[in-house]
């Protein structure tokens, strides 16, 4: 089995949320076989809604799909480095592996900040793949946030 990246996927998440005045993060988590069982792109101002990250908006939406509260063996894509909150959802929904683009030195929860999974109380460590795509992650966060400056 070849591996197929889903990041463009996040990506166009990330410019449809840019575009609605969103902080442009997209995710795409994606089932055992392949197929994509969720897309979204931050929807915070939107929705009202502190959670409604794009992390987050994902995984509620597999699992209301599956009828499950975890999705062992399912694989995340995001944009940027999740967030400590986000990094929690993932640990709890049991993610068998997420890849995400940029870093985020400000807010992330992976290899930023609290190092979510590096604590003894996290009870599941996905697979970790960082930099996939990140120059173009990356850019789309750096020209949206220039625009606003």
């Amino acid at each position: 089995m070849s591996f197929t990246s889903h990041m463009d996927l996040a990506l166009e998440e990330a410019r449809a949320a840019a575009a609605r005045g969103e902080v442009p993060v997209g995710a795409v988590l994606v089932a055992p076989d392949g197929a994509v069982l969720a897309r979204a792109g931050n929807r915070t101002r939107e929705l009202n809604d502190p959670t409604a990250h794009a992390e987050v908006l994902v995984i509620r939406a597999a699992c209301a799909a599956l009828g499950a509260e975890r999705l062992p063996d399912h694989d995340l894509y995001v944009t940027l480095e999740p967030c400590p909150m986000c990094a929690t959802a993932i640990s709890f929904a049991r993610i068998r592996r997420l890849y995400f683009g940029a870093s985020d030195p400000k807010s992330g929860g992976v290899g930023q900040g609290p190092r979510i999974y590096a604590h003894s109380q996290c009870h599941h460590v996905p697979e970790i793949y960082e930099g996939l795509a990140e120059a173009d992650c990356a850019a789309l966060l750096k020209s949206f946030f220039a625009e606003r400056r």
